[in-house]
């Protein structure tokens, strides 16, 4: 997502990117083609894939935003003032009120 809102001004609107369904298809494609030995880790890949592609946009955005507060270093309390700011600092085109939109979707969704 970062790519997405590097548009050199402040993002209001952080999109949920979904490829599951695609990474999916390959990976039932594979299975269909695989070895027996190869087959128990492919169908640990499918069983993943499909677990993933059942969070909704809103746990897709806390699990991004807890990605990035632990890639910057944060490890206070995701519902504090610091961590919308922890955040706007890994993310510059995020807007304020985006950050803290962000913040509210991740509190009630630990990983």
């Amino acid at each position: 997502m970062t790519a997405i809102m590097g548009w050199g001004r402040k993002s209001d609107v952080v999109p949920a990117l979904r490829d599951a369904d695609v990474i999916a298809a390959a990976l039932r494609q594979a299975l269909a083609d695989a070895s027996p030995q190869e087959r128990p880790g492919l169908e640990r890949a499918a069983a993943l894939v499909e677990s993933t592609a059942a969070a909704t946009e809103t746990q897709l955005r806390a699990r991004w935003v807890r990605d990035r507060l632990a890639a910057a270093g944060f490890t206070g309390d995701i519902a504090s003032v610091a961590a919308v700011k922890a955040l706007r600092q890994a993310e510059p085109g995020l807007s304020l009120l985006a950050a803290v939109q962000l913040q509210k979707d991740a509190v009630p969704h630990p990983e």
